[in-house]
């Protein structure tokens, strides 16, 4: 269930179809956090990196969720170098540009996109991106020219599937129009749900919804006494619990929690085996 219940299991999450075709597990792992200070340049620790990697495989995890823009690149060839692609779904992204004191610039050009999927084959060393994401959309493109190269993409054989990141329900909407959407990362948690309605489109069309930031950054503000003692009652950690409420939120929810430590790894794991119950949710739910 939590530390003490021996070598955690991620498979203890349940499955999700992306596509109702691609079977993944629901407790991912996000690879942001492998590379260096501020999300730029490599680790301190680049073999460390790949362990943590190859760890969350170990522990059943086999969907991974990574950036072009993480790095830039050096996320993408950290899961390579980790043979990562060989052993589980990876979604990447592309759709943000980063400056070299850190910005995160949209970027939604179709042919920056296009030559991006060609960048990210390479690092991940696939022919084929399992899962290719809009990262955000960019107000000097026009939202519905982004998405058609995602479709274009699939449809040549490039992408397996298509996903889309920090978009609004009438964006997803639009986006449905030109493909099929098979997961939807927006920021969600247990003291964020400012994406709820966009949760709730997901568990409607059946589309994966995946959190990010999914722990908050392990600061839990107005549920933080509701946490603790939830989290004291199931003899777990809150960072646990705020990963088995997300679980518990939808069948369609897929928590993708990052760390670059081999022990947050397996803690984050640990809460796919952690069963809440429905006092506990309703309590953590009400608090916000």
């Amino acid at each position: 269930m939590s530390e003490t219940s021996g070598t955690p299991d991620a498979s203890a999450a349940g499955t999700f179809d992306l596509d109702g075709e691609t079977t993944v597990t629901r407790l991912g792992f996000g690879a942001m956090r492998l590379c260096g200070e501020d999300i730029i340049g490599r680790p301190d620790d680049e073999e460390n990196a790949r362990e943590v990697a190859r760890r969350a495989l170990e522990l059943g995890v086999d969907f991974v969720d990574t950036a072009d823009s993480y790095g830039p690149g050096v996320s993408e060839r950290l899961l390579r170098e980790a043979d990562v692609p060989d052993d589980a779904t990876v979604a990447t992204k592309a759709g943000l540009l980063r400056a070299p004191e850190g910005d995160w610039l949209a970027h939604g050009d179709p042919d920056y996109i296009r030559n991006e999927a060609l960048v990210s084959k390479d690092r991940l060393g696939v022919d084929t991106i399992d899962l290719y994401q809009f990262h955000r959309p960019d107000p000097d493109t026009d939202f519905e020219d982004s998405v058609t190269a995602f479709a274009e993409l699939q449809d040549e054989g490039h992408v397996e599937h298509v996903g889309l990141s920090n978009v609004s329900v009438e964006q997803l909407d639009e986006a449905r129009e030109q493909v099929d959407v098979a997961t939807v990362q927006n920021s969600y948690n247990v003291t964020d749900r400012e994406h709820q309605d966009v949760l709730d489109a997901c568990e409607e069309y059946g589309i994966g919804f995946i959190p990010y930031f999914p722990i908050g950054g392990g600061e839990f503000d107005e549920v933080d006494d509701e946490i603790h003692d939830v989290a004291d009652a199931n003899d777990a950690t809150p960072r646990q619990v705020a990963l088995a409420w997300l679980l518990h939120q939808s069948d369609v929810t897929l928590p993708i929690p990052g760390t670059s430590s081999v022990d947050h790894l397996e803690e984050n794991v640990a809460a796919a085996e952690l069963s809440l119950s429905d006092d506990d949710v309703e309590r953590l739910t009400d608090a916000v």
